[in-house]
This record gives structure tokens, sequence and C-alpha cells, in this order.
């Protein structure tokens, strides 16, 4: 799973999608002068991640090993059409690049954030992109002529973790991702929990501070607003203007946009004890979300994950697990592990086409 970015302004449906360089990534097996292709045995599998400011699509075997990888920003710049053209290109190269025919494509698997119509494959809005109501798997079906699974970000992150990472082996595993936002996902008996319609597990959204500060959803007091990387970026920005700061300001100055995961953890490692304290209180904040969690749902493993936690992974585990502790049932209190993600920038796209995978050969 990506770190999620603060956006530099609300992207229109143009921005979508300006076109960038495309980063493939080499493989061996594919690689050299006589570009002679892999040696592959079952079909393939596509995992795709669509975020709001870059698309990551990757190409696996059926051991689930990449044969290719397709990174590219998305800006708003061309509208819906333009971006659905760009993600049938990015498959196409990557089966073009490795010599993998379409015919070999067992399924395609789509990660991606905002409401969606799991059943349908609908994605119903990403506010980001300025995309409504678009059915992604009836027309990637069509294209490719094969299975098309769609999955909140979130969740695909959390089942890539579950089938290749941190959380290998669990039964139930609960994900938290601070970045932004804060995402959830729980993963059951190798299902993605969900709701009738749609997903769910917006742990982001659970009430930590009752009449606390002002949530986008339009609600207080939601976990997002004090432990989100963005809310406690913005408390750090204050603190760097009230000179209490020094590093992050020589730094990163006050700009929100530049108090980023590399920077918070540079300024705690030099000496700024009010981002150390500021970090640790939005942990905490984490760590009593999670203890209500556990409560309802006794995961066995919890895994957190995003930039900030993978920056201060033991800053994290010390506070949420103190926390978690001093929050649930006595006898829940050796019944899980807590662990930090894995698998990094690929939990999208992996777990994505591990679901897509199980869906199709079900």
């Amino acid at each position: 799973m990506t770190e999620p970015t603060v956006p530099e302004a609300p992207l229109s449906a143009g921005d979508v999608l300006a076109a960038v360089p495309e980063t493939p990534t080499a493989v061996p097996t594919n690689s050299g002068p006589s570009k002679k292709p892999p040696v592959l045995d079952g079909k393939v599998w596509v995992g795709f991640d669509l975020g709001g400011t870059k698309m990551s699509a990757v190409l696996f075997d059926r051991k689930f090993d990449a044969i290719a990888r397709r990174k590219k920003k998305t800006r708003g710049a061309d509208g819906v059409e333009a971006g659905l053209e760009r993600i049938r290109s990015a498959i196409d190269k990557l089966l073009e690049e490795s010599q993998v025919p379409r015919d070999r494509l067992g399924g395609i698997g789509i990660g991606c954030p905002g409401p969606l119509d799991l059943d349908e494959g609908v994605i119903l809005e990403l506010p980001n992109l300025g995309w409504k109501n678009v059915p992604l798997k009836k027309l990637l079906e069509k294209e490719f002529g094969c299975p098309v699974f769609l999955s909140n970000d979130v969740d695909a992150g959390v089942y890539g973790e579950y089938r290749f990472g941190a959380a290998v082996g669990a039964r139930t595993v609960l994900g938290v991702f601070p970045g932004t936002g804060i995402g959830g996902g729980l993963v059951y008996n190798d299902s993605i929990y969900r709701g009738k319609r749609t997903s769910c597990m917006e742990i982001g959204h659970v009430l930590v501070v009752p009449d606390g500060p002002l949530c986008g959803c339009g609600r207080r007091g939601c976990l997002e607003t004090v432990a989100s990387r963005l809310a406690m970026s913005a408390e750090i920005a204050k603190a760097a203007y009230r000179g209490q700061a020094p590093n992050i300001l020589r730094i990163a100055g006050t700009d929100l946009a530049n108090i980023r995961s590399g920077t918070i953890k540079e300024a705690i490692e030099k000496g700024d004890e009010v981002v150390d304290q500021i970090v640790r209180d939005g942990a905490r904040h984490l760590g009593t979300a999670i203890a209500g969690a556990v409560n309802l749902l006794l995961p066995d493993v919890i895994v957190l994950g995003g930039g900030l936690v993978e920056a201060l992974p033991k800053l994290y585990l010390d506070e949420v697990g103190k926390t978690i502790i001093k929050h649930i049932m006595p006898s829940f209190q050796k019944t899980y592990e807590l662990k930090v993600a894995k698998l990094g920038d690929d939990a999208g796209a992996m777990g994505a086409a591990a679901w897509a995978r199980r869906c199709a050969e079900q």
C-alpha cells in the first residue's frame, strides 16, 4: 500500500490524466538483448492500484512473482475517458513488454478509494478525480475478455498483507493505515469483510474526541481529525510557526505540503520534542480506536501501515500497543499480534490481484 499524499488542490476530472513518463520495471526473465519471453505456467494476473495521485499496475505469474510493473501519476487534465484509456494502455503495455498474450490473463483486480458498488464493479465516486458512476468492471471485461474485480484500496492492501506480508497465516486481520486520512480493512477467513453493496471498516470516522475538530465528513471528533498524518502535520506546522519546532521550520518551513513522513522522522531524530509529542498523541488516539475494534472483532493480527508508521515503527508499536492494552478486555490481552506492514507500495497491487484470483476461482 502506498503513502497517501497531501493534495495540492482539489483535482478536477480534467487533471486526472496528464501524460507523464511511465516507469516500467525491468524483469530479469524478460530483459537483455534477446528479449526472450518469460517462462510461464498457467494464467497471469494483473493488480492495479488506482489512486488519487498515481496509478500502479503489476503483472503477476501464478505464484504471484512480479513479471512487470508500470507506474503513472494521475492528474485530471483529460477526463474520465482519457483515464480509462490510460488504464487500458497500462495493462496492454504490461502484457506487451512481457510478451504475454491477452488470453493468458486470468483476471484483473483493481483497488481504488471512494464509494464503490462492489458487485457491479462501478466506481460510484472518486472525488479527487471527478469520476462518478464509472462502470469499470464492465468496460475492462469487454476489453480484455477476463473477469475484473474491484475492491477498496485499503481492503486490497490488507488482503495483500494477509496473503504475502505481515499477516500470513492469520485467521482474522485488522489493517489500519494512517495517511492523509485513515483507512481500515478486515480480512476474515480469507474473505474481505464488506457491507452488502460497498466496503466498510471506516475506522477513520470512529468518534474519539466528542465535539472535537471538524472532519472532512462533516462530523466532529473523528479519528482522522487527530491521528491522520494530515492532521498531525497541521499541528506540527503551527508548532513550527510558533518557534517550537526549529528543525521542521528549517527543513520544511510552515508549508503543510512539505511536512511529510520523512520530514517528521528527521525532525524527531534531531530533537524537536513537540513534534515527537504530537505524533505520540496521534498514535494513542489510533490505539484507542483500534482497542474498540479489538473488543468487537478480536483479530489475531493487527497490521499498521502507511508512510509515517513505516518511518517510525517503534514509536507506533509502543504507543498504539500500550493504548490497546489499556482499553481492551483483560482476557483479550494476549490474543493478538501488533505488526508493521511489510509490503510497502506493493501491498495494494498484490492484494488486488490475489483477490481477483480468489474470486475468479471460487
